[in-house]
């Protein structure tokens, strides 16, 4: 048996610390937040009118798989714990100049019906045919890339790709490129365009092989869970707590130790005694791990490229306004918002808040989360990351916020949904708030900006593993949670 610490309760954390404890480990997780999740974040606003509530990260649950996956290896069943509701759509699309909506569903044949009766026979025929495309990278990632261990470009080399999935995958290619060549309408690479940004990207450098993310989404469906995702949070917290793990919040891990090439435990700020570990699992950015934690100058150099933030607002709304479950309004220039959000720093030109930005407005129809006769709307748009480098905003000056809310607001009411008059209440969080909230440097969702290959779940000293969103295999509810089965099958039983 061993003692394995675990950095951070994010949902890969907890995850790894419930498959370790499950196979006998003695396992500890250090939270330096007063609750459990991590980006995974909750929050209530009080009204007389009563409570509402907001995720106020992910929001859709896609591979539900992964996770019934996770409970049954430790010893439970899903459904005992959360609430799955399947959504049609799963995301509802506003193109801009008016037109046809696009709504998203996990039917491949009926959604390729909607895109003809949307945009036509021959925008049909195209997504067919990405979609073909679509599905071989899903099942060559799924087989070789997503399920285990990448530590290096050798590795990726190594794989027993077939000469088929190396043409589907495209190494070389961008989303964007792949896109232009399958896609004619171009209503249809703006909705491929937007899964770059699933991983923190720009789809003109994102690569190619990215399709397999709306695959993912739209072959296996995406669920809400009933109540709110944070639910997903406490569910596994109980997990843990149930198979004996310790958790405690309002622990702050300040520095990983580790000598003569492997860990022997962590220092917590405030106390003078180091705690022993022979495994020490990192669910923080890894840009945090490397800086901060355990300094690693040659992997802390790889990181440089980080990933888009978001500004969000959280909106209690009168009345009824419509919408589906997910819906995503985008602008009439895609470019000019990646342009702004991460600049060209190498030209002297700074990231700034797009003026006129693509948004994202989920509105649960979940009578647990607002009140009668209102909404609960978490408004997202990508945003540049909090700094004050050329390719970050400071988001803490003053003014900035409250502007850039009421322009996301004015922007709203021109696409056709004005709710100024009707407002309740709004909040605002900006990347800085992300990053102090969650302990992600800069509020990066993703870490490193999106690819193939992301920091590997070994570390550098014997003993030291990664989770979470910044390592290997992405970002994403699923992605960590495959991280966390990663980790936990390089770790092994107690036994």
């Amino acid at each position: 048996m061993a003692r394995i610490v675990v950095v951070g309760a994010g949902v890969g954390g907890l995850a790894t610390a419930a498959r370790l404890a499950t196979t006998g480990h003695e396992v500890t997780v250090f939270e330096r937040g007063d609750t459990v999740g991590g980006k995974l974040g909750r929050h209530v606003h009080e009204t007389p009118a009563g409570p509402f509530h907001f995720d106020t990260g992910p929001s859709l649950l896609t591979l539900p798989q992964v996770f019934h996956d996770l409970f049954e290896a430790t010893g439970a069943k899903l459904d005992e714990y959360l609430d799955l509701v399947p959504l049609d759509p799963i995301v509802r699309h506003v193109f801009p100049g008016g037109g046809p909506t696009l709504d998203s569903c996990a039917d491949p044949a009926g959604f390729a019906a909607r895109v003809g009766a949307a945009f036509g026979d021959r925008a049909a025929a195209d997504w067919r045919r990405l979609w073909r495309r679509a599905g071989r990278v899903w099942a060559a990632s799924e087989r070789d890339i997503l399920r285990r261990r990448v530590d290096s470009p050798r590795d990726l080399a190594a794989l027993a790709w077939r000469l088929g999935d190396l043409a589907a995958i495209g190494p070389g290619r961008t989303l964007r490129g792949l896109g232009r060549a399958h896609l004619s309408d171009p209503r249809l690479r703006m909705l491929l365009d937007r899964y770059a940004t699933y991983t923190g990207a720009d789809p003109r450098r994102a690569p190619a092989a990215l399709v397999a993310v709306p695959y993912a989404e739209l072959a296996f469906g995406g669920w809400y869970l009933r109540g709110g995702l944070g639910t997903l949070a406490d569910a596994l917290l109980t997990r843990c707590l149930d198979l004996g793990v310790v958790v405690q919040t309002g622990a702050r891990v300040t520095r990983i130790d580790a000598t003569g090439g492997r860990v022997h435990g962590v220092r917590l700020a405030g106390t003078a005694a180091p705690v022993p570990a022979d495994v020490v699992v990192a669910n923080v950015d890894a840009l945090t791990l490397y800086r901060d934690l355990l300094p690693t100058p040659r992997r802390l150099a790889a990181l440089t490229d980080r990933s888009l933030a978001g500004f969000v607002l959280l909106l209690g709304v009168r009345g009824d306004s419509g919408l589906a479950h997910h819906n995503v309004f985008f602008p009439r220039d895609y470019d000019a918002e990646f342009d702004a959000i991460f600049g060209a720093p190498g030209r002297g030109v700074r990231a700034r808040p797009a003026p006129d930005p693509t948004v994202f407005v989920t509105a649960a129809d979940d009578e647990l989360v607002r009140p009668a006769g209102h909404e609960a709307w978490f408004v997202l748009v990508n945003a540049p990351r909090h700094g004050t480098a050329a390719g970050a905003v400071d988001w803490r000056r003053p003014g900035l916020a409250e502007a850039y809310a009421d322009r996301i607001l004015d922007v709203l009411a021109a696409r056709g949904v004005d709710v100024r008059d009707r407002l309740v209440f709004r909040e605002i969080r900006t990347p800085a708030d992300l990053d102090a909230s969650a302990g992600a440097p800069g509020g990066a969702i993703y870490g490193t900006a999106g690819g193939l290959l992301r920091p590997p779940n070994r570390g550098p000293a014997r003993g030291l593993w990664l989770v979470g969103g910044s390592s290997h295999p992405g970002g994403g509810l699923p992605m960590v949670t495959l991280s966390a089965q990663i980790v936990a099958d390089a770790i092994g039983p107690a036994w």
